[in-house]
């Protein structure tokens, strides 16, 4: 079954430019030019992927991507000119699972979204998608976190590390570990961008965050009795 990619951009010459590069690697594509009709789409549709620009008419995309963080865990790319270190912080802060600043390259976007589509396709086998540790349970093939027998709602980006930390239980993984494991390529931005995913995936698991420890100047490592 082909994968759904919402695009949302409101310059109609890279909306056309991006959707036909998604359309020739046999995606479906669907579009809308403002926050507000992105939100239709994304209630009436289901979506595998959604590539967001921040200025957009009606409703810009840190709502967009707010809004739809509260109920789901699709991907998202956010796309935007604005370059200021704290804007992309934000990104992440909101649950985007990666920040692309225009200009940028078609090609290497698609990359990126394969990536995070990739990312999300069952591996291994039955034992290795169900994984308890420290009260804490991933279920990898519904891609579910379970607290103390509690439901917690992670990101794409969130899952994706916890469930790294947790098959290396004991090791430390480096950030440019998690930065390969979740994006697939070498990020060019500073520790800040790992470490506000590592705070909100702390803030979410409550009082299992000591699970997830720092170690200074390498990464981080988790550890199941704490």
């Amino acid at each position: 079954m082909k994968e759904t990619i919402l695009i949302v951009e409101d310059e109609q010459i890279l909306l056309e430019v991006l959707k036909d590069y998604f359309l020739n690697e046999n995606f479906n594509v669907l579009e809308a030019k403002d926050g507000k009709k992105a939100l239709e789409l994304f209630d009436s549709r289901k979506i595998d992927l959604i590539i967001l620009d921040i200025m957009l008419p009606q409703l810009d995309g840190w709502s967009v991507c707010r809004r739809i963080r509260k109920t789901a865990d699709v991907p998202i790319i956010i796309l935007t000119a604005r370059v200021e270190e704290e804007d992309t912080l934000l990104g992440f802060e909101l649950g985007a699972d990666d920040y692309v600043t225009k200009p940028y390259s078609p090609p290497i976007l698609l990359a990126r979204a394969k990536r995070l589509l990739q990312s999300r396709q069952l591996k291994g086998t039955v034992k290795e998608q169900l994984r308890t540790s420290n009260g804490i349970t991933i279920n990898m093939a519904a891609r579910t976190v379970m607290v103390d027998s509690m439901s917690i709602n992670l990101t794409h980006t969130e899952f994706e590390i916890l469930t790294y930390l947790m098959q290396n239980e004991g090791n430390v993984v480096t950030r440019e570990q998690l930065i390969i494991r979740v994006w697939g390529y070498e990020y060019d931005g500073d520790d800040r961008t790992i470490n506000t995913h590592i705070r909100n995936l702390r803030t979410k698991l409550g009082r299992k965050a000591d699970s997830i420890k720092t170690i200074v100047r390498l990464g981080y490592k988790f550890e199941g009795s704490v």
